[in-house]
């Protein structure tokens, strides 16, 4: 599995290449249900359950399926919203709402596929109640997934955020930060690469797992799944939620084939979600 995730990434530049121009001539949203359904994803972990849907589910389900890979969260939901593909899987629903109404698009969910917990992560402290004052912590740039990090953060009492604090939570809602702790605000692709130069990062699984990082093993505080709205979902441009091709793979992504392949694959790093 892992290699061909190497051999899908290869494709990923290329893919970023051509978006605009398929916006033009995309796979047509809506088309009739044969149709190839265009889905767009991560690498890690989207890319690797829907190549194994691909592989192993798809043709049963007669479901034709094409895998669209990218590197960042925006291109995504521009290129769904453009008509080059059909739908997208890699983002959690308080992030597309957050887009929706930044960007005006009008994407829509369809299911809840997988919960991939955000970590920690440091080659500093292998404790977050131990980070040094005055420390630097690095979190993701955009509105949701900050605010994630730092609710993140404070279910460690390492910081405190007003209790109306929401999804789009930043530094200016902390009310208590003990160690005097500086926050950087980085795209969220960066913040692997940043761990050399932080006392600690706050990453997304995704680009954790693209780094060699292990949620499990390496962050040195991770996500519980309990009450977690941060699932990540397949999403569609609205109007086409019950497109046939789209509710086959909202029912694949929910089976439990594809849970035992989550569970068997990544050992409590991404946890499924089952229709049952």
């Amino acid at each position: 599995m892992r290699t061909r995730r190497t051999a899908l990434l290869a494709t990923t530049a290329l893919t970023l290449t051509l978006t605009l121009g398929l916006a033009a001539c995309g796979s047509g949203s809506g088309g009739d249900a044969d149709d190839t359904l265009v889905v767009g994803a991560t690498a890690v972990p989207a890319g690797e359950v829907l190549t194994y849907i691909q592989d192993n589910l798809a043709e049963d389900a007669g479901l034709e399926l094409e895998i669209r890979e990218f590197t960042d969260y925006v291109v995504p939901n521009t290129a769904l919203q453009e008509g080059a593909l059909d739908a997208n899987l890699y983002q959690n629903e308080p992030y597309l709402d957050d887009f929706n109404q930044a960007k005006g698009t009008d994407l829509v969910p369809v299911v809840d596929a997988y919960l991939p917990p955000m970590g920690v992560y440091s080659k500093k402290t292998d404790d977050v109640t131990k980070l040094a004052d005055g420390a630097t912590v690095a979190v993701p740039s955009d509105t949701t997934n900050e605010g994630r990090a730092l609710k993140l953060l404070a279910s460690k009492g390492v910081i405190t955020l007003r209790k109306d604090a929401g999804t789009d939570a930043s530094p200016a809602d902390i009310t208590a930060n003990p160690k005097n702790l500086e926050f950087k605000e980085l795209e969220p692709a960066q913040l692997p690469r940043s761990l050399d130069d932080v006392a600690a990062a706050v990453i997304n699984n995704n680009y954790a797992q693209d780094a060699g990082l292990s949620p499990t093993e390496d962050a040195i505080l991770l996500e519980s799944a309990k009450d977690n709205p941060y699932a990540n979902i397949l999403a569609v441009k609205r109007g086409d939620e019950d497109d046939p091709r789209v509710r086959k793979l909202a029912d694949l992504l929910t089976s439990p084939e594809v849970a035992k392949f989550i569970e068997d694959e990544y050992q409590g790093s991404v946890l499924p979600v089952t229709s049952g």
